[in-house]
C-alpha cells in the first residue's frame, strides 16, 4: 500500500499511535494496535533531557538524536569500526597531531542551511572554547572527548583540519559517538538556549515535535545523502515503567520496545507474533562508592562491598541470565583491552565481615542512591533491593532513595559529597578509554567537568590513561588498559556488578531492524507494513 504523507498526517498518526499514552484505554492483542503503516512506535525507557548531541550524556537521549543528525563519521553497522559519513575521506599527520577530512558535497541541514568546513568549525568551537558566542548553550559534559583539540581550522569550503596538542588514539571512534554528531549552526543561532527542543541536523529523520512526557515524533527526510528511509515517521514514547512498557508490547501500543525486563523476555519469545533481539556490547553496570567521606573513604570496607553482594544470584536470578558478573571496569566486548586474567570477587561474606571489623566501621548507615529507570540501569529497583539486603547481611544499615531517571543524573553527576555514600551507575562506551578516563581520573571530578562522582584518585591509574590515550601501538594501548584495570580492582571504587547483553522486541510487522553494539537505534533501513 502506497500513502501520501504530509506533517499533518503524519501527526495524526503519531497521536494515534501513542494513543495509549495519553489516557486511552488499550485494546487486545497485538494486531488491535491502530499503528499506521510506515510509523514506527518506540517504547523508550525515559524522557530524554534534550536533543542536543553536545549537551546529553545518556543512551536514551542518543537513540533518538542518531536518527537526527550525522557526524563526520560513524560506526560501520553491526561493528565499533569507524566508516565515512559526512567526511569521505580523511588523512592523519605522520605524527597523529592532525587530521584533514574531505567533506561530501551537496549536503544540507533540515532547517536548509549549508553542510560545509565552517559548520563543522561552529560545532567544536561551540563546545569548546568558552569565548564562542554560543558556548552559553551548554553545558557540553562530553567536550572531554574533545579535550585534544587545539584548533579547528577551515582549509576551504569542504575541508576542515583539526589540530590535535599530542596524538589522541580514540579520536576517529570519538567523532563517531553522538558527541559527534553535527548541529546547524543557523539553528543555534536562531533559538539559542532553546536550541536543544527544536533541533536541526543532517539525518535521515527530522524533527517534528516535542511534547514532553509523552512523545518526540521524527519524520522521514526524502532528501537524506544516504538514501532516504523506509518509515515515513518514528514516534519515541518515554514509558519509564517497564512493567508498563511491556504491557504497552503486549496490547500493540508500541511496535519496538528497548531493554526489555528479564522476566518479561518470556513473553515474546517462541512466538510469531514478536521477535527478540540480542547483542552484546561495551556496558558495565557498577555501584559508585564515595571516597571523599564516609565508610568507604578506607579500602577495606569498598572490597568488603565488593565481597558481599551476590553479583551472581543478581544475574542468574534479577537478571534471568541476561548479563554476566563484571570484573573490573572495562568490559569484555573490549577484547583487545580487556583484562582476562582478572576474576570477580567473589561472593564472600564473612570475609566482608572480616574487613569490615578491620576498617571499625560496623554497623555503617549508607545512603544508597537508586533510579527507577535509565539507559542500560538494566532492572535497578530490583538489583537495588538485593544490594541492601547482602549489604545488611554483612552488618551495613542501608537506607535506599529511589529517584526518576534524569532527576537522578541531576543528584549523582555532581559528586556524592554531602548526599549519598554509593549510587547505581550503568555506562555504554566506545572505546575503553571512555569510562575511566571520564570516570575515575583525579582531572574528571565533578566540579572539572568529568563523571568522577565518587572522588576516586590514584596517580598511578591517571599516568597509565594519559599515555593510553596518546599511544599509537594497540598493543602497547593494550598493556595499559590492563595494567589500570588491574589496579582499580584492588583499589575498589566501585563495586564491579554486571556486564549486560543488550535486547528489544519488535512487533511481526517490523522487518529489517538489528541491534547495534553501539547500543544506539539505527532505523534508515527499518521497515513496517
Amino acid at each position: 500500500m502506497i500513502i501520501t504523507w504530509t506533517r499533518r498526517t503524519v501527526l495524526a498518526a503519531t497521536v494515534a499511535a501513542a494513543g495509549l499514552g495519553l489516557g486511552l484505554a488499550p485494546l487486545a492483542g497485538p494486531a488491535a494496535a491502530q499503528t499506521p503503516p510506515g510509523v514506527l512506535v518506540v517504547g523508550q525507557i525515559a524522557e530524554p533531557k534534550a536533543l542536543d548531541p553536545a549537551a546529553v550524556t545518556a543512551v536514551n537521549d542518543f537513540r533518538i538524536l542518531m536518527n537526527v543528525y550525522d557526524g563526520l563519521v560513524r560506526y560501520r553497522s553491526g561493528t565499533l569500526e569507524v566508516e565515512p559519513a559526512l567526511a569521505t575521506a580523511w588523512e592523519t599527520s605522520e605524527d597523529g597531531t592532525e587530521y584533514t577530512f574531505t567533506l561530501r558535497e551537496g549536503v544540507t541541514f533540515h532547517d536548509g542551511s549549508p553542510f560545509d568546513a565552517e559548520a563543522v568549525k561552529f560545532n567544536f568551537d561551540r563546545m569548546l572554547n568558552e569565548d564562542h558566542p554560543y558556548h552559553d548553550t551548554g553545558p557540553f559534559p562530553l567536550a572531554f572527548f574533545f579535550s585534544a583539540i587545539e584548533e579547528t581550522e577551515v582549509v576551504d569550503d569542504m575541508t576542515v583540519r583539526f589540530h590535535l596538542n599530542e596524538p589522541y588514539a580514540p579520536f576517529l571512534s570519538n567523532l563517531a559517538y553522538p558527541t559527534g554528531l553535527l548541529v546547524s549552526p543557523a539553528a543555534v543561532a536562531e533559538h539559542g538556549s532553546d536550541y536543544g527542543r527544536t533541533p536541526s541536523g543532517t539525518g535521515p529523520f527530522r524533527f517534528v515535535e516535542w511534547q514532553s512526557n509523552q512523545r518526540v515524533v521524527v519524520e522521514r527526510n526524502p532528501d537524506y545523502w544516504d538514501g532516504a528511509p523506509e518509515l515515513e515517521a518514528v514516534v519515541f514514547r518515554p514509558i519509564t515503567d517497564a512493567n508498563t512498557r511491556t504491557a504497552e508490547m503486549l496490547a500493540g501500543g508500541i511496535d519496538l520496545m528497548v531493554e526489555v525486563p528479564p522476566v518479561a523476555l518470556s513473553e515474546f519469545q517462541d512466538t510469531e507474533d514478536y521477535t527478540v533481539h540480542e547483542q552484546a556490547g561495551p556496558h558495565v553496570w557498577f555501584l559508585i562508592l564515595n571516597l571523599r567521606e564516609g565508610p568507604f573513604t578506607d579500602r577495606r570496607v569498598r572490597q568488603a562491598a565488593n565481597y558481599a553482594i551476590d553479583k551472581e544470584a543478581i544475574v542468574n536470578d534479577v537478571l534471568e541470565g541476561t548479563a554476566e558478573v563484571a570484573a573490573g571496569p572495562t568490559p569484555p566486548a573490549f577484547a583487545w583491552a580487556y583484562n582476562d586474567a582478572l576474576e570477580p570477587y567473589p561472593h564472600d561474606p564473612d570475609r566482608a565481615r572480616e574487613l569490615i571489623a578491620e576498617a571499625g566501621a560496623e554497623g555503617a548507615e549508607l545512603t544508597f542512591f537508586v533510579t527507577e529507570g535509565g539507559s542500560g540501569m538494566l532492572d535497578p529497583v530490583a538489583m537495588g533491593t538485593a544490594i541492601q539486603a547482602d549489604l545488611e547481611a554483612v552488618g551495613f544499615d542501608v537506607a535506599i532513595e529511589t529517584y526518576e531517571w534524569n532527576t537522578f543524573l541531576g543528584e549523582v553527576n555532581p559528586g556524592l559529597e554531602g548526599k549519598a555514600d554509593m549510587a547505581e551507575m550503568a555506562w555504554m562506551t566506545n572505546d575503553p578509554d571512555t569510562l575511566p578516563f571520564l570516570a575515575l581520573r583525579t582531572e574528571a571530578m565533578p566540579d572539572q567537568g568529568g563523571f568522577n562522582s565518587g572522588y576516586y584518585s590514584n596517580p598511578e591509574v591517571d599516568a597509565l590513561l594519559e599515555e593510553a590515550r596518546v599511544a599509537t601501538d594497540q598493543e602497547r594501548r593494550a598493556d595499559l588498559y590492563k595494567q589500570m584495570q588491574a589496579i582499580v580492582h584492588e583499589d575498589a571504587p566501585w563495586v564491579f556488578v554486571a556486564n549486560w547483553k543488550q535486547n528489544a522486541v519488535t512487533g511481526a510487522n517490523v522487518e529489517n531492524f538489528q541491534l547495534e553494539p553501539s547500543f544506539f537505534l539505527l532505523l534508515h533501513d527499518v521497515e513496517k507494513n
